[in-house]
Parts: structure tokens; sequence; C-alpha cells
């Protein structure tokens, strides 16, 4: 559980005639008043009485804490709202088409102009895509394409000049793609559609009863967010990682885990950010024997993005500042590699995504106490993908009620814009593990709806005094839908809240 810093602004308000969901501890059955003062729950009774703020009639709705997405890169998921769609391509020539139609569209004759798109999958594909593929699609136009995991980009002739890199014949991946990734921050106009992006993902995320996420973003978002809340994005709490390259200026600024970064009490700043190897789509997850299918493939077990030599120089250094670390880890060989690094360092934090699992490594996440961070939706879109790749290890994938009874703490979270930031699609692909009407895949790892909830909001359960008031009021109580899992993951995947309240003020109502 985490000790928010207290907003600035007083509030106060009471919100009347609501029902406590029994998340973690018993409830009354009769409905409740919760009075809040300051941005946090300070009484929960029946009859109380408001002392001069606002007072919301819930008309015997049901309450919990709100929701949290643990892992968002929230700038490239507010960017994303201006790249062109291509994740339903099914070939390089069909996702190259769908941008050379879009950019005959634009008909934009300037030669720096960079046209984005976004979502291409091609592990499925019957070959990967080739520069030759874009530029015979777009012709002189400088095109981008980020992988639907963010961890290759796809460039035309064009857009390798004017970001600076040398053509090559194929896809940028993982070292080689990053410095490239960041310049499209830098390129013309790029901050402001941002900031349009921002706000019109922020009141999304307010929507589906958000209240709080780790932004996984690169830059230097510890510098950025204090000016963006002061702007006015403000509806949401965030915990803002460092990567690396970053990390010095953190060092000096002497900000640690947890610090508030401004007076909103909003923005905190989060761990240090560390990729250690790559991902599934893109083939450069690090495991212990070859993919499947990577009989062509330079790097058949994937790619060790940082040494686990340089990988502990950075965890000292973060443990001796008080930073925590959020390591990505997604092949079964990396997450091993980085439990030895955990372990010798005595680093505190979690693991991002713990994809591909070997048994004997769930013990020793449980054991070092650390969170696994993890993104069910993934599941719904990589299943073909696993059993092609990983198809003889595939018990291991994904393995979150394993982990759960083991006594690790699990994290949910999107990895936004490679999943929607949709905290109740996650919520519903680990309660039912099929996005399709196929049987559910490998159903013996799914989770309840009550389990899913808790890993959902941030340490909290039932709404109880002390409390930040951080909360969403719902229709419906959650934790009684009824049927088989793909009907209860059904009535959790079209659910939303009709009022959403961070630190006491309220963001979001219908």
């Amino acid at each position: 559980m985490t000790d928010y810093p207290a907003p600035t602004v007083a509030r106060s308000c009471l919100l009347r005639n609501v029902r406590l969901v029994p998340l973690t501890t018993p409830a009354p059955d009769e409905p409740q008043d919760v009075l809040i003062r300051d941005g946090w729950i300070v009484e929960v009774g029946s009859g109380l009485a408001a002392d001069g703020g606002e007072i919301h009639d819930g008309g015997g709705r049901w309450l919990l804490p709100g929701l949290w997405d643990h892992h968002v890169h929230l700038g490239q998921w507010a960017m994303g709202k201006t790249r062109v769609d291509v994740s339903a391509a099914q070939s390089a020539q069909e996702a190259a088409a769908m941008v050379g139609d879009y950019v005959r569209a634009r008909g934009d004759s300037d030669p720096w102009h960079v046209v984005q798109g976004f979502g291409q999958r091609p592990a499925l594909w019957d070959r990967q895509p080739t520069t030759a593929d874009l530029d015979a699609a777009v012709g002189d136009a400088a095109v981008v394409l980020v992988s639907g995991d963010a961890h290759h980009g796809w460039l035309s002739t064009s857009a390798f000049h004017v970001l600076g890199e040398p053509p090559r014949e194929g896809v940028l991946v993982e070292e080689d793609w990053w410095p490239a990734f960041a310049r499209l921050a830098l390129l013309p106009g790029a901050e402001a559609l941002l900031v349009t992006g921002y706000h019109q993902v922020m009141a999304e995320a307010a929507a589906m009863g958000v209240v709080g996420v780790g932004d996984m973003e690169m830059g230097e978002g510890y510098r950025e967010w204090p000016g963006r809340v002061a702007a006015g994005l403000d509806t949401l709490r965030l915990r803002t990682s460092v990567y690396r390259q970053a990390l010095a200026g953190v060092l000096e600024a002497g900000h640690r885990t947890g610090d508030p970064l401004d007076g909103s009490g909003l923005i905190t700043m989060g761990p240090l950010k560390v990729i250690s190897d790559g991902s599934l789509n893109t083939r450069t997850a690090y495991c212990c024997k070859p993919f499947l299918d990577a009989s062509d493939f330079d790097e058949p077990m994937g790619i060790q993005n940082v040494t686990p030599e340089e990988l502990e120089w950075l965890l000292r250094q973060a443990t001796d500042a008080g930073l925590e670390a959020a390591i990505h880890a997604i092949g079964d060989r990396a997450l091993t590699d980085v439990l030895d690094v955990f372990a010798s360092t005595g680093a505190k934090g979690s693991i991002e995504h713990a994809q591909l699992v070997s048994r004997a490594d769930v013990p020793r996440l449980a054991a070092l106490g650390l969170r696994a961070s993890v993104q069910p939706a993934h599941l719904w879109d990589d299943r073909d993908v696993m059993d092609q790749c990983w198809g003889d290890r595939a018990d291991r994938c994904f393995p979150l009620a394993t982990m759960r009874r083991a006594g690790v703490q699990l994290v949910l979270g999107s990895d936004a814009p490679v999943a929607p930031l949709d905290p109740w699609l996650a919520i519903a692909a680990a309660v039912h593990r099929s996005a399709d009407d196929r049987p559910a895949w490998q159903p013996q790892e799914a989770l309840t709806v009550r389990e899913a909830l808790q890993d959902s909001t941030d340490g909290r359960g039932t709404v109880v005094t002390g409390m930040p008031a951080d909360l969403i009021l719902l229709d419906t109580n959650p934790l009684d839908f009824e049927g088989d899992s793909a009907q209860v993951a059904e009535a959790v995947r079209t659910t939303r809240p009709v009022l959403t309240m961070v630190a006491g003020r309220v963001v979001h109502s219908r």
C-alpha cells in the first residue's frame, strides 16, 4: 500500500447513500455515507453531516477504490491518437499500402514532415518488413511505423535521413531503435500534438475509472510533469519513471521513489526503468531456449539489451539513491538474470511483464518481495504468437494464478499503447484467457474478479476511513457477476463508472 502526498488544495465533500464493495474485508449491508476532507476519507458511516462542501448522492450504487494502470507509456499513448493505425495489417504489403493511401490523401509536399504510424505485428506475417516495401508504397515521404510492441521501428529511406540514421534494409530493433524513437518527440509540432493528446487520453482514463498510472515514458518526466499539471493536466495521479539516459539528473536532484515532485500531491517520483531484453513479437525476448520458429533469426534466443554487470551497476546506483527499480523482463532467461541482480544488490521494485517465467523463479520473485507488473490483455493479443514461438513452454506464459498463489504481489496494467489504457480490459483478460470463441488459453492461470480487482487498486481494498479519496462509483457490484468465465469477462469488460474522484475532486461523472 502506498502513502500518497496530501493535495495542497483543501476539498470537502460528502458521498451519500453508497454501498461499499467488500473487496478485501467485509462491508456493511446497508448504504453508507463517506465524508471527504483535503483529499482523504475522514469518516464512513450512516447519517453523516456535511461540513459545507459538495454533496453527491450515490443512489445506492457501489463504491470502491479507483483503478490504477501500473505500466503506461502515456506520451506514446497520447501520440497514438495522431498516428496512422496499421494494426489490422496481415502482411508487410498491406501495412505499407495503408500508410501509402494516407500519404497520398494527405498530399503533404514538405520533405521534412514525418508521417507516423503504429501497430504492426509482423510475427505471424509470411515475411518480415523491409525498407523497400515501405518505399514502394510511400515514395519519397518520410514514414516511421512504430511496432505494436514498440520494440522496433519500420522506416522509409527518407525517414532514415530525417532522423539522422543511416538507411538499412530492415527494421530498427531495440538499442538501435531507441535513439530514433526518442527523436520523434523532438520533431516540429510534436509538443503541441502531445499536449492535445494528453488532454484526450486523460479524459478517457477518468471515464474508465483510472485514478493513477505508472508512467514508463522515456525522457525527463520528473522535470516535465509538474509544469503539465500546473497547466491543467491534473486529473490523475502519476508516478514518473526515469531511464538510465536521464538518471544523472534525478540523482543530482535527490529525488527518491515516492517523493512528491510538485505542490499538487499528484506527481511523484517513480522507479528507475531498465529494458533488459526485447519482446515476443519482435522476437527479441531473451529466452533459455530458441524460439520454435527461429531458424532464420540472427538471435534465435532473443537479445540481452543490458548485461547483468551493467544492470547491477545501475541498480546499485538506484538503491543507494533511494530509487526502486522497474526492470523489463519478458523472456525466461532475462527474468532469471534480473532476479540474480535484485538478489545481489538488495534492490526493491518490480519485474515488468514477466511473460515467460521459469517455474523455479516464481518462489524467488516472492522471496525477494518484488512485484510482478503484468499486462493481461497481452495474452489475448499474443496467444497465437506464443503458440507459434513458445508452444513447447506455453504453460509458463502469463502464469498469473501460479505467481499469486506463491505470494507474489501482482499489479495489473496495459503497457499502452501496446494495449488500450483500459483496466476493465485487463481484468477481463485475467479472468477469461480468450478474446474470441475459442476455449480459454491455459485456463488454470486465470484470476477471479476479486483477485484482479485487488491487483488493480494499488493495494487499496474495501473503502475505509484514512484512505485517499481516489474512488469510483459503479452501478453494480462487480463481485456479483455470475456465469462462466466468458460471461463474467464480458460483464467486466463493459463496466464503466458513473463517477470518478481523484484526491476528493470529481474528475468524471455521467
